[in-house]
């Protein structure tokens, strides 16, 4: 266990390529002198008591593809350019002080205080004693208030509308066992998800129950509420309602209530499970179904729901599969509503921009484009089982540039080793011949996550022609499936 400041020396090992110090007590700034640090690729820091603000030299790393500052006391403005500008590769939650940043961060502007405010501050001490009998008027008002709430705990509320079924809180805790650690299925970044049954309708049920003591959990639970409200689509996880009312002591209480998946998320199917047990395997036929999934629910959301809606967080975690494995996409608790008036113009950024501003496409509102990109990586992630943040990527080498340098000859070296056919047979044993109907679906996956994730993102084709493109790969691999069988070397 690390303590005490992290020394200002450590800014002079110029060949650093990363450094992880998270776990640890540390205290104090993060040097300024890390600015010096010119081959570093990954920071973590994550997980200690460091203050202060953070170095706005860490954006002129031009390597560094993986930051993370979360779970510490940081405070001021977030830089921007450079890691601050790639929602995937920055990590800075739980640092209630920071403020500002690029748009994905969702963070408040940052206040300056000018001579005036100071002069309305010190107005304001002189009317607190006028003001501090209001103040216990309020307070009163508020303790009679909070009686008559915690009268009305079974009182039902939804956010969703009249065609959505109510539910109180008594409801969701005799459902969840009063939200147990045994029915505890997973934590997000706004709170935690629990395995449920609903005594009326007896149905399996994930209660999202959001930590509204988090910094936009609330701004969160609306924003999936009044996506969820309008949209509906046989890809997208169905919501049955959402309840928005206070708990047994008193306190606001918002969840969401989600069908129950009975096979959990993609995350689970790609990568081994942190409790070392071993994980199932999926196909390359159910990877391409997953993959027609989601591209169909994005071509939806993009193009075909009256209000286009980009989602913002594109991964894994957030792909729930039902018991007949079709893929659902779920959590939009950051999605943006595409405005007509906002630009996607992308000639402002030049083709080494890889990585940087994905969901800005040419400003700093979210585009369509970042959507497409995130669709890539998980198609990459898919076909090479390694997670974008697989340590084996430093360097300034990421994902793509770890299938492109391999692609089209040499995709036996990154595709999945666990990928194989229904019948057992290893994928990468498949002969190279141009006419191997599985090679040929292979290439062709590969080629279009390589195209979604095209450094410029004005390059990149919209969902619509990706989900025609995916459609035509799965129709040929379905075809061919039926007339040939892979050849071993």
């Amino acid at each position: 266990m690390l303590t005490g400041q992290i020394p200002d020396s450590l800014g002079q090992c110029y060949d650093l390529v990363s450094l992880q110090m998270d776990q640890n007590s540390l205290i104090g700034n993060i040097p300024a002198t890390f600015g010096n640090l010119s081959s570093l690729s990954m920071l973590n820091l994550s997980h200690n008591n460091l203050s202060g603000n953070i170095p706005t030299v860490l954006n002129t790393l031009k390597f560094l593809n993986s930051l993370d500052l979360s779970h510490n006391h940081l405070q001021g403005e977030i830089p921007i350019y450079g890691v601050f500008d790639n929602a995937t590769a920055i990590s800075l939650e739980d640092n209630w002080g920071l403020c500002g940043g690029a748009v994905f961060f969702h963070m408040a502007s940052c206040k300056t205080i000018s001579k005036q405010s100071e002069r309305r501050n010190r107005l304001i001490k002189v009317l607190i004693p006028i003001f501090g009998f209001m103040s216990v008027i309020l307070l009163v008002y508020l303790l009679l208030l909070e009686k008559k709430m915690r009268r009305r705990t079974d009182d039902t509320s939804t956010s969703l509308g009249e065609n959505f079924m109510k539910v109180s809180y008594a409801d969701l805790a005799q459902a969840t066992a009063n939200f147990s650690e045994s029915n505890l299925v997973g934590r997000g970044g706004y709170g935690s998800v629990y395995r449920g049954k609903l005594k009326e309708s007896k149905v399996d049920v994930a209660v999202k129950v959001f930590d509204l003591e988090m910094h936009g959990a609330e701004k969160s639970f609306l924003k999936e509420c009044e996506a969820l409200r309008s949209i509906q689509h046989r890809n997208l996880l169905p919501i049955l309602t959402a309840c928005s009312t206070v708990d047994s002591t008193g306190n606001v209480f918002k969840a969401l209530v989600y069908e129950f998946m009975p096979n959990g998320n993609l995350d689970t199917w790609l990568h081994p499970r942190e409790d070392g047990k071993a994980h199932k395997h999926l196909s390359l036929a159910q990877r391409l179904d997953i993959a027609v999934n989601m591209a169909d629910a994005l071509d939806y959301l993009h193009h075909d729901c009256g209000r286009p809606t980009i989602h913002c967080d594109l991964k894994p975690s957030n792909i729930l599969l039902d018991g007949d494995m079709t893929a659902l996409l779920g959590d939009f608790g950051i999605a943006s509503f595409y405005q007509d008036s906002w630009s996607t113009s992308t000639s402002s950024m030049s083709s080494s921009s890889v990585g940087v501003k994905e969901y800005a496409g040419g400003g700093r509102r979210a585009s369509t484009t970042g959507d497409v990109y995130g669709f890539g990586i998980i198609l990459l992630e898919m076909m090479t089982g390694k997670r974008p943040t697989d340590p084996m990527f430093k360097d300034g080498v990421s994902i793509v540039d770890f299938v492109d340098s391999n692609f089209p000859h040499e995709i036996v070296h990154v595709i999945d080793v666990n990928l194989s056919e229904d019948s057992g047979v290893d994928i990468t044993q498949a002969n190279k011949a141009s006419e191997n109907y599985v090679r040929e679906c292979l290439v062709s996956m590969l080629q279009l996550a390589l195209s979604c994730t095209h450094p410029v993102p004005s390059e990149r084709m919209n969902m619509k022609e990706v989900a025609s493109k995916i459609h035509a790969i799965k129709t040929s691999y379905v075809g061919r499936k039926t007339e040939e069988r892979p050849s071993l070397e």
